[in-house]
């Protein structure tokens, strides 16, 4: 999925992809706020892994990151990524708390942090599967808070192995009042790629 490879109709169907699922994001944590959620038009880029780090800046900058594994016909990873400020205001709209540390969570905060990431994910993974008409199986979601290098580092390595490339959609999501930024990340193996565009009706290696 190198840069080269991918001609206009790629990117646009990335994006429109990324819009959908943003805005199925949105709409998810409207319901579980109980507020209404905007969003703006998300950004989608395509980047090789090695530098998704970049992309965050600090790699010891605290980040909260939801993972998960995708299986069947697209198979791959998933990441989503929030900063330390982004993650406790997103978790202080929930919870109705003045937490001030991601170091201070307890179990059900950190629950609820999966959750969260859940819920925006699975909009994501829902967006792109009804898109391209082909189910897409996740895992379990585990979560990790730590320092944005030691969260990158074993997914990415991992990653690494079985494609080269990432789909990198920043999202911001705001409130009457306040708003934060996710990223979701998402690493196809290699062969899902063209699955995905095949199902799309889209040559992939000759472009559009």
């Amino acid at each position: 999925m190198a840069n080269e490879n991918l001609k206009d109709i790629h990117f646009d169907i990335l994006k429109e992809i990324g819009n959908i699922g943003a805005g199925n994001a949105a709409t998810a944590l409207a319901q579980l706020l109980n507020k209404k959620i905007d969003m703006n038009v998300p950004k989608v880029n395509i980047l090789p892994i090695n530098e998704i780090p970049k992309v965050f800046g600090n790699i010891e900058d605290l980040v909260v990151a939801v993972y998960m594994q995708l299986s069947g016909r697209i198979s791959g990873n998933i990441l989503f990524v929030l900063g330390e400020q982004d993650a406790l205001k997103l978790l202080n709209m929930l919870v109705g708390q003045d937490i001030d540390s991601l170091s201070k969570l307890d179990e059900m905060q950190k629950s609820a942090m999966v959750e969260i990431g859940n819920i925006i994910t699975g909009s994501y993974i829902s967006a792109l599967s009804d898109f391209i008409r082909i189910p897409m199986i996740p895992s379990v979601p585990a979560i990790s808070i730590d320092m944005l290098g030691a969260v990158l580092s074993t997914p990415l390595t991992e990653m690494y192995y079985k494609g080269d490339t990432a789909l990198l959609i920043e999202t911001k999501f705001m409130d009457y009042k306040d708003h934060f930024k996710g990223h979701f990340i998402l690493i196809p193996d290699p062969k899902s790629i063209e699955v995905m565009f095949t199902a799309l009706g889209v040559n992939y290696n000759g472009g559009g």
